[in-house]
Formats: structure tokens, sequence, C-alpha cells
């Protein structure tokens, strides 16, 4: 018998012939055509072989075993155990694995295991949510870059969580269709908050400071992504945003002044609880006198409504032809027409507004410069 023969071989054989014979002793038990007690011989040789204290015999196994429906399951499941680059073998490969395997082995917290599952081909979406859970931040990682994965909402929106404050994950989570818009904004803000305290960490600009420019680049940024967004999203931003405390009466105004009305509306109806329907006509309706008293139910301070009237009356008789950056910029002309407007208020509410406002209006001439510029560059 010629497994018999191989046992009496292998007890003398250096590590590199170990490893070549395994090999091929592997390859005959799926391939050939052996008889019955060949078969079984191979089968009780190859457990024997999970004990070599070489560690090229038993990777040179899971190289010929992983793939294989075929291969003795009790086989796949010690070399899953095995040190964690012949682990990784058949955890990336092997068939034999079901789901509960998979999770019972993310579970145990072992990083390299859990990058091996992650990178499985066709990725059940349980698997996929136990290492968006608990799977390291390299795991979770290959888990974003797998074409292949079955992921949950969910459970991207956890790797966001747990890990959007490391650039290689946000950068794979921007670079999918599938993440919410929320989402999305959510990672802005770690971006911010990353930029923000690496300023602060060189002094480069004193901490009030750069708190407001992060603030400001964090308004610009998610304006941008609102700007690109399906209009059906619109309703999960706003709620991400008024949970995480970010839907201010600054945000609400950029939104309208930047001409997005689909953010503005969804804005003003998850603060005031109304309709979306509703709300979006008393914006539309030139003659309507119930602006005011929408966003006093919206909870928006006096001088803010101000500034949203004169707006819109603008919106309403100029629109916004010949402006640049569609509904992702602030618009200057509109912005010019409402500090004109509120620039005549004689209440003392209306200075910070104003400071606002002014901010506006010089960020939206450069931008504006910059467009035009590019423009002339490109003709």
């Amino acid at each position: 018998m010629i497994v018999r023969h191989f046992l009496q071989w292998v007890r003398t054989a250096a590590a590199g012939d170990r490893a070549e014979a395994t090999s091929a002793l592997a390859r005959a038990y799926l391939y050939s055509d052996l008889s019955h007690d060949d078969h079984v011989a191979a089968e009780g040789a190859m457990v024997m072989l999970l004990d070599d204290p070489s560690p090229l015999v038993r990777r040179a196994l899971a190289e010929a075993l992983a793939a294989s429906a075929e291969a003795p399951p009790a086989i796949i499941h010690a070399l899953a155990s095995d040190q964690p680059d012949i682990a990784a073998i058949v955890l990336e490969r092997s068939p034999l694995l079901i789901d509960a395997d998979l999770v019972d082995l993310v579970g145990a917290g072992e990083s390299p295991n859990q990058v091996a599952i992650a990178r499985r081909t066709a990725l059940p979406r349980s698997v996929a949510a136990a290492i968006a859970e608990v799977g390291s931040a390299e795991a979770c990682l290959v888990l974003i870059e797998n074409p292949a994965a079955d992921i949950a909402t969910l459970s991207i929106n956890r790797v966001a969580e747990r890990f959007g404050h490391l650039a290689a994950i946000r950068e794979a989570l921007f670079a999918r269709a599938d993440v919410a818009a929320s989402t999305r904004q959510g990672l802005l803000v770690k971006l911010s908050e990353t930029l923000g305290q690496f300023v602060l960490a060189r002094q480069w600009l004193p901490e009030g400071r750069t708190q407001r420019v992060v603030q400001e680049a964090c308004e610009k940024a998610t304006i941008a992504l609102a700007g690109v967004s399906e209009r059906q999203e619109m309703r999960a931003l706003v709620c991400h945003l008024r949970e995480s405390g970010q839907l201010t009466a600054g945000l609400v105004l950029r939104a309208l002044l930047s001409g997005n009305l689909p953010l503005f509306e969804a804005a003003l109806a998850e603060l005031s609880d109304l309709p979306l329907s509703r709300v979006s006509a008393l914006v539309h309706d030139r003659r309507s006198t119930g602006i005011r008293a929408l966003c006093e139910a919206a909870g928006l301070p006096p001088s803010a409504i101000t500034a949203i009237r004169a707006a819109l009356e603008a919106m309403h008789e100029v629109g916004f032809l010949g402006e640049f950056g569609g509904a992702t910029r602030l618009k200057r002309r509109m912005i010019e027409r409402v500090l004109t407007r509120c620039e005549s208020e004689t209440t003392s509410e209306i200075e910070p507004l104003l400071t606002l406002l002014h901010r506006f209006a010089t960020e939206a001439a450069r931008e504006e410069a910059r467009l035009f510029c590019e423009d002339l560059v490109a003709a």
C-alpha cells in the first residue's frame, strides 16, 4: 500500500521533502481514483500530518485542501485553528466552513483570522455584520474593500462609527456607492475633527478660531454633500444632523443661500414637525405670509427669520440664474440682497447675523472667483 510506504518514509524525510510529499498526497486524495482502502488511509495520513512539527508541512496541506468541498472537514477545522498564516489559507477559501463557524472565529478576536475571513468570496451578511461589530480596523478595511461581500447598511454605519477617524477606512467608505448620505456626513465630521485636532496640536491657530473654521468647513462640506445626494435621502440626512446637534439656524440659512431647496425644506420639516409637502408649498408660495410662522415653529431665531424671508423674496424674483456651483455653494448675489435687507434692521439681535452673512459673502466671492478662473483656464 502506497500510503504505508509514505508513512514510513515521512518519519525521516527533511521538512521541505515532507511538505512536497504532503501536497502530492492531498492532491491524490482529492483528484486521483484511489481505492476505498487507499482513500481512507490517505485521510488518516493527513490527520497524522496535522501534528507535524514543521509549519511547511501543515501549510502544504492547507494549500492543497483549502478550496475543495471534498476535503475532510475535520482536517479543515483543525487547520483553521493552526498558526495565523496557515489558518488564513482555509479561512479565506474553504467552502466547508459554515456561517456559524466563521462568526465564532470572528468573535474570538484574532485580527489575522478576521482579515482572512473578510477576504472571502461571497461573504454572507451575517459574517460581515460580525466583522463590523467586533472586527479589528484592518479586518473592517478589508471587508469594506471586498466587492463580493454582502454588507448591510447597518454594518457600514457601524464600521463608520467605530473607525471613521482612520483615513484609510474613511477613503474606502467614501469610495462605495452604497453609503448613505447621513453616514457620509458623519465621516465628514470625523475628518473635520481630526484636522482641527491636528491644527491645535501644531498651534497654528487659536482654539476658538480653529473651532469656527472646522465648523464652517463641516457645514460647507455638508451642503456640498446634500447637493449631490438623492432627494429621498434628505430626510434621513436632516434627522442625523438634528440628532448630532448640527441642524443649526446657520446651516439652514446656508442651505437656502446655496440654492439647496431640498435640504432647506427637509430641515424646516424636521424642525417644525410639519409634512414636507406643506413646508414646500409655503416656501414656493410667493403670496404666502406663513413663512414667519413656519420658521417660528421650527425654533429659528428672529434674525434668521428676517434673512430667510429676504432670501426667499430674492429667489422668487430672480432665482439662481447666472450663479456658480449648482446647489453646493453659496450664491453671491442672493447673499448681497439679503445683506442689504438685513442692514436696514436696527435691532441689536441682527449684528451676529450680519457677521455671519459677511463671512458668507466673502466665501461666495472667493468661490466664484476660483470657478471663474478655472473656466477661463479650461477654455
